[in-house]
This record gives structure tokens, sequence and C-alpha cells, in this order.
């Protein structure tokens, strides 16, 4: 750190480094697989769906780096110590843990049943603690510090209508847990941060990018409260994220990054 000004730049970089990223075939773990190998970095991508999978991987081959793909979820404690292990067997080491996995369901809580509550915290909360645990495990023996990333939502520190208990409650949870784990692992150099977006394009949300009336309604209300007055991209991720993994961010930990267009700030 003490030699930066002979070349800025150098803090951002992630050249090297080994990442692991959950959830790759997602809108912003696609986009988050495709940055960290533009950007220099070996990838191990994982995913539940194969064939998708394999073509997030084609696209990252095309930088050269190496790309490893696990096909499976981090949905139990095996799982995960498989996907770290593909890293490490592979190239030896875990520097990067993205975690793009998760999922929404929405029901008002009169209608939704306790299974499907249940199911939302498993996939945002339980999922992210079992491979941020098998990470950090393996980050903890090597000695060299690291980099956690959870992936957060302005709605762990804002309410919303229309049956979003389940989903506030996890990112909620997932703040909570980036806080603990930054102060529990810092002095192993490892860091542990949360990136916390409104709404982008993804599959999920792909309806209110739509010109539909309810789109428009719906997009009109939200971005009266947006300074930037635009919904974000995927992209718009990018850089706070290669902020988080890499050098750059090393004195920055146990923090929830919003990528908000400054909306919690309104």
């Amino acid at each position: 750190m003490t030699n930066y000004l002979n070349n800025p730049a150098s803090l951002f970089s992630v050249s090297g480094k080994v990442a692991v990223i959950t959830g790759a075939t997602g809108a912003f773990g696609s986009m988050a697989a495709e940055l960290m190998s533009a950007s220099g970095a070996k990838v191990i991508l994982a995913a539940g769906n194969k064939v998708e999978l394999e073509n997030v991987a084609k696209r990252c081959q095309a930088y050269g780096n190496g790309v490893e793909t696990v096909a499976l979820r981090p949905d139990r404690e095996e799982s995960c110590d498989a996907i770290i292990n593909a890293a490490v067997d592979k190239y030896g080491r875990v520097d990067i843990l993205i975690v793009g996995s998760g999922k929404n369901d929405k029901a008002k809580i009169g209608e939704m049943s306790t299974e499907r509550f249940l199911d939302v915290m498993d996939a945002n909360v339980t999922q992210a603690w079992l491979i941020a645990k098998s990470a950090a495990r393996q980050m903890e023996q090597q000695g060299e510090g690291g980099r956690i990333i959870f992936m957060s939502s302005i709605r762990g520190i804002l309410g919303a209508g229309h049956g979003y208990t389940a989903y506030c409650a996890s990112k909620s949870a997932i703040d909570g847990i980036t806080r603990a784990l930054g102060c529990e692992l810092g002095a192993s150099g490892i860091t542990v941060n949360a990136i916390a977006p409104m709404v982008f394009r993804s599959k999920l949300t792909a309806w209110m990018f739509e010109d539909t009336d309810f789109a428009k309604e719906v997009r009109n209300g939200t971005l009266m409260r947006m300074p930037k007055g635009r919904l974000s991209e995927p992209e718009d991720l990018a850089g706070p994220l290669l902020f988080l993994a890499s050098k750059a961010s090393d004195f920055y930990t146990g923090h929830v990054l919003y990528v908000d267009g400054g909306y919690t700030a309104n």
C-alpha cells in the first residue's frame, strides 16, 4: 500500500486472484463472473443450472484467465465445501468469495406459508452463511487475508409492502452477518462486506423496464425518490464490486455499500 502513488490503478487490481462466485447464472452473478475474468482473476463459477452455467463460463473463457464450473448450489455444508475445494484443487487457494445466490418469494403474511418463508431465509441467509464459513476457513488456513462479499439489498433497512416480509428479513440478516463477520475476521486480514442495490435489471425485474401502463406506474413511483432518475443495470454494480474485491477496500470491512442511485439518501 505504501507505493500506491506509483500506480494508483493497481489498488483495484484482482489480476491473478482466485474468485469463487455463487449464483453465477443470475444477473448479478454473471456480471460478477465476467467482471472478475475481464480483470484478470481466475474464477470458479457455481450454480444449479448446468446449461446456463456453461454459457456464462464460455463468456468468461474469452478472457483467458482460467474458468472452472461447479454445478452446485450452496444449499448444504457438503456442497459449500465442494465448491471451495474445487477452487483449491485447481488453483491452490481462494482469495475472493462473491455470494450472488439467493431468491425472493412475495406474499402477504396471511397468505405465506411457514415453508415459503423459511425457504427464502434458507436461500438468502443460511446458504450465504454456509459458503462464507467454508471460504473463511480456507482463507484463514492460507493466512493471507481475503475478501467475502455478500449480496444485500436496500430492503435490509427499508420495509416494503406487497408481501416482502421474508425478503426484507433475509436481507436484514445478511447485513447483520456482514457486520459480525467483519468484526470476527478482521484480524485475519479478511474483509467482509455486502453490496446493496435498488432494483436492477434481471429476469425477476424485467417487467419494471417494460412499456406497459402498470410498469410505468410502478417505475415512476420509484423514480420519484431516485436522485439518479433511472433504474439500474447490473453493470452499475461493477465498480463498487471491484472496489470490495480488491486491495482498495483493505481497510473497509463490516459495511453495507448501497448502490441505489441515491434512493436511501432521499
